[in-house]
């Protein structure tokens, strides 16, 4: 079963976060707002927050920008994953994923079905690797922010997390680009 070691010393990691939505503002932005007091008590930096429409290419853009940042480690999005018409951030994501981090969908799903049972079917989350970053698309519920947040983001971004971390395989996450 996982654990912390505490033999091993934090590492503090920079998360970006945008958020997807036609009617959001940064002081109304409920999902946002909760991933960047997560974030910062966890004790990691918040390095970026923004918002965009629900329009694929803009999110395209925002998060190329966010991947070739040098200061952003985690992509961080929240909203448009659901299954209407609008909601087209799985889509902007995965044109941007080098390797997609396929257990992150299946995890979250059974983390949310045991909180709100079949209904979890409607979630289409996912996360991926670009560039040497990590980027997450989130539902845009609170709720669902922090299930995915104590659920898996918090321990795989915490360096003590054992058996194994995200933060300790980042230095390798773009090697093959490194050996071009």
């Amino acid at each position: 079963m996982s654990q912390i070691d505490m033999d091993r010393q934090f590492v503090p990691v920079n998360f970006a976060i945008l958020t997807v939505s036609d009617t959001r503002s940064i002081n109304d932005d409920l999902s946002g707002n909760l991933l960047a007091e997560k974030i910062q008590t966890a004790g990691h930096f918040v390095i970026s927050r923004d918002i965009t429409t629900d329009d694929e290419r803009k999110i395209v853009l925002r998060l190329k920008k966010l991947v070739e940042r040098e200061d952003v480690d985690v992509i961080l999005s929240t909203g448009g994953t659901g299954l209407t018409g609008r909601d087209v951030t799985v889509e902007a994501h995965k044109k941007i994923y080098e390797k997609e981090i396929d257990a992150f969908g299946t995890l979250f799903t059974l983390i949310s079905f045991e909180k709100i049972g079949t209904s979890a079917i409607q979630s289409r989350a996912t996360a991926g690797v670009a560039g040497g970053k990590y980027l997450f698309a989130l539902p845009g519920s609170p709720s669902a922010c922090k299930d995915a947040w104590y659920g898996i983001i918090e321990k795989q971004f915490d360096y003590r997390h054992r058996p194994c971390n995200f933060v300790e395989i980042m230095p390798r996450l773009d090697e093959h680009m490194r050996r071009k």
